[in-house]
């Protein structure tokens, strides 16, 4: 019960902010892709929430701890910072473009598309941690947890697909939020993303048996055939 608690205090909290945030930057509550995408995520967050807490509650919990955490690198503490202000100062940004501003003219056609791709993009994540349950959300070794090197499903396509994911689903937000400009948010979001990984590339090189070998035969680290 005490994990449940813990989503559901969590969940109300995370996408209370966010919707002050996207509301506030629209200066407006008559925002329908406001209420779309924080409607679609939040729905979303119960179904993969209720299904985390029955199939892997070890990770769970692990996705709920803050973002600074005993055993991760200064440089990954450091480097989330700016992470996390991109996200909300980029929803913040898109929402004001669409409904302050009004610099995008987005059909409503295309909002929807964006809720499809919102959709893929989660599930992508989904499959993401379904097949590694050490996917924490901070750069760290779990040795307590028993943590290995995972091999299958999207990371034998890239090593890192969580950020794959990640950019997606920033896409996916852009275009519910009904902003052309918020997809510039994309490419700065992988440049920062790049730089985490190489943090935490080092950690896994140094913490955990088998990840050279590993990288060796999955050449791709964020994008098949690009990098």
């Amino acid at each position: 019960m005490g994990l449940v608690l813990n989503l559901i205090i969590q969940t109300i909290v995370w996408y209370g902010f966010m919707g002050a945030v996207i509301f506030g930057a629209a200066g407006t509550m008559d925002y329908a892709g406001g209420w779309l995408y924080v409607g679609e995520m939040v729905a979303l967050s119960i179904v993969f929430g209720t299904i985390m807490v029955r199939l892997d509650p070890g990770l769970l919990r692990e996705r709920l701890k803050p973002p600074v955490q005993k055993g991760q690198p200064l440089a990954d503490k450091l480097i989330l910072i700016p992470v996390l202000l991109l996200i909300f100062g980029g929803m913040g940004f898109m929402a004001a473009d669409a409904a302050r501003w009004h610099w995008s003219a987005m059909p409503s056609s295309v909002q929807w598309v964006g809720c499809g791709l919102l959709l893929g993009a989660l599930l992508f994540i989904y499959w993401v941690m379904r097949t590694n349950s050490f996917a924490a959300p901070v750069v760290k070794i779990q040795k307590d947890r028993g943590q290995a090197v995972i091999t299958t499903g999207p990371y034998a396509i890239v090593r890192h697909p969580m950020y794959l994911g990640a950019l997606f689903y920033i896409a996916g937000t852009s275009l519910v939020l009904g902003s052309w400009w918020g997809l510039a948010v994309v490419p700065i979001l992988a440049l920062l993303l790049g730089i985490r990984i190489g943090v935490e590339e080092k950690t896994l090189r140094t913490g955990l048996d088998g990840y050279d070998d590993y990288a060796r035969r999955v050449r791709w680290r964020l994008i098949p055939f690009i990098w």
